[in-house]
């Protein structure tokens, strides 16, 4: 196995773990977006006069509005990242679209401190020579395929003969 095939070999893993990354993120995104409503119940329920309080009711009033714009805002926010994130994750399945994968790696950024590990792998992987041309328009969608890799590995040095070859291409 020479130096460019192991190359590939670790482009199409660590796009995978990219992937997987983004998935994971873009999931967890979600559910916060989610988590924000919460605040948004508390703040109708605030502003219709649900919490009997001490306060006075125009103070319980404005509280409430500030609840229902914070996690209207920040919701809405949460679910814009998560598309995001998760458009990113198709995009580096497919290699397309590297600039949107660079915009998600950006924003990820924004979140401490997995989003900034994301981020950071993400702008390193897709900034390498040899992951640049998977992006092109033509460019095949996989590095290689499984049935290419099957019994072979990176710390594989040593060729594989002729029969062994026959044998992984039928797998």
């Amino acid at each position: 196995m020479n130096d460019q095939e192991k190359q590939s070999i670790l482009d199409q893993e660590h796009l995978r773990l990219l992937r997987i990354g983004y998935i994971v993120a873009g999931s967890m995104d979600g559910f916060m977006a989610l988590i924000m409503l919460v605040y948004v119940l508390f703040g109708i329920l605030m502003v219709a006069g649900g919490f009997s309080g001490a306060g006075r009711p125009g103070d319980q009033a404005f509280f409430g509005m500030f609840f229902v714009i914070f996690g209207l805002v920040f919701s809405f926010m949460m679910a814009a990242l998560s598309a995001l994130k998760l458009t990113a994750s198709r995009s580096l399945g497919k290699r397309r679209s590297r600039l949107l994968c660079q915009i998600a790696a950006g924003a990820s950024c924004l979140q401490t401190p997995w989003g900034v590990l994301l981020g950071v792998f993400t702008f390193i992987v897709l900034g390498r020579e040899s992951v640049k041309p998977l992006f092109e328009e033509g460019a095949p969608a996989q590095l290689n395929p499984a049935s290419a890799r099957a019994g072979r590995s990176l710390f594989d040095d040593e060729e594989v003969s002729e029969p062994e070859k026959v044998h992984s291409h039928r797998l």
